[in-house]
This record gives structure tokens, sequence and C-alpha cells, in this order.
């Protein structure tokens, strides 16, 4: 079952979370950042979500059943969001900003596709799906708002960042009281 497989791997939420509210705060203590050491935090912080998600994935399959598609695809686009920003860190700010909306819309998609997944097998997936619609929709005002100033969306990105982490969080401690199936 994966809300076994997920429940067993709580912590990853919960470190994701937290790494999420890590970044978060760091936007708010250095407001005075440099457009490139923006870039290389939010890609350290992408590839690192990314790397953990794809993990987890991996630690989650379990023979004969259905491989968590839409997890690895996650980490996946997390990576790729990572290493496209270590790669080019003369990228101007608005290629940069699409490209962090690309994201959080990706990610909050398959976010919201996994919820709907687990809404068989677990009450109150209003966590992930709470996480993936403010994904999405911070992704959009991304798009729609590509004037706003640097410092703005620097603040921004880091009010998401500490939502969403409290969001892992809740939902990582919610499936570490989901008691094991018995066989």
């Amino acid at each position: 079952m994966i809300l076994q497989r997920l429940a067993k791997n709580w912590w990853v939420f919960v470190l994701r979370g937290v790494l999420a509210i890590l970044f978060g705060i760091g936007t708010f203590v250095m407001p005075g950042i440099t457009l490139a050491a923006l870039i290389l935090l939010y890609a350290a912080y992408a590839l690192a979500d990314g790397v953990i998600a794809a993990i987890a994935a991996f630690a989650q399959r379990k023979p004969g059943e259905p491989f968590p598609w839409s997890v690895l695809l996650i980490g996946l686009v997390g990576i790729a969001a990572g290493i496209v920003a270590f790669m080019y860190p003369g990228l101007t700010a608005l290629v940069l900003l699409y490209l962090i909306a690309a994201w959080y819309i990706v990610r909050g998609i398959f976010e919201i596709v996994v919820a709907i997944q687990l809404r068989k097998e677990i009450q109150g997936e209003g966590w992930l799906i709470a996480g993936g619609v403010l994904s999405v929709l911070f992704g959009v005002f991304l798009y729609a708002r590509p004037g706003a100033g640097a410092l703005a969306v620097l603040w921004m990105i880091g009010m998401f960042a500490i939502l969403f982490g409290i969001i892992l969080i809740g939902l990582g401690f919610k499936l570490k009281g989901i008691k094991p199936a018995r066989a």
C-alpha cells in the first residue's frame, strides 16, 4: 500500500519541510542578497528537495506494487530546476522567476495527483492537496507579476517556502501517526 510506504518514510516529509523553512528564513534574514546568491540558494534548495523526493520514491518501491512515479517526477523536476540554476548563474531575474514559477506549478500538480491517489487510503489527505494548490497558485502568481521588485519576489518565495515547509511537516507527522497494516 502506498499509504504504508509513505507512513514508514514520514520523516522524509518532515526533512523536506525543515529544508523549506530554512530556505524561507534565509530569504528574510538576508534581504540584500544578490541575484547570483539567490540563484545559488534556490538551486541548492531545489536540488536537495528533488534528491530527497527521488530517493523517497525508490525507498517506497515494493515488488508487485505500482511504482510511485508521481513522487519520482516531483524529485526529477526539482533536480532539473536545481541543475539548470547552477549551470547558468548569469540568468536574468525574469528568466529565473519563470523557472521558479514553472517548477512550483509542475510540482504542485504532481502533489495534487499524489493526494488524489491517496484519497482511498488516507483520511485528511488535504495536507498534500493544500501544499499542491499553494504551489500552483504561487507559480501562477509569479507568472502574472514578473515586474515585481526583486526584494518583493524574494520575500514571497521565502513566505511560500515557510508555509509549504509547515504543510510538509504537518503531513509528515500525520503519516507518523498511522499504524502499520496487519498482515
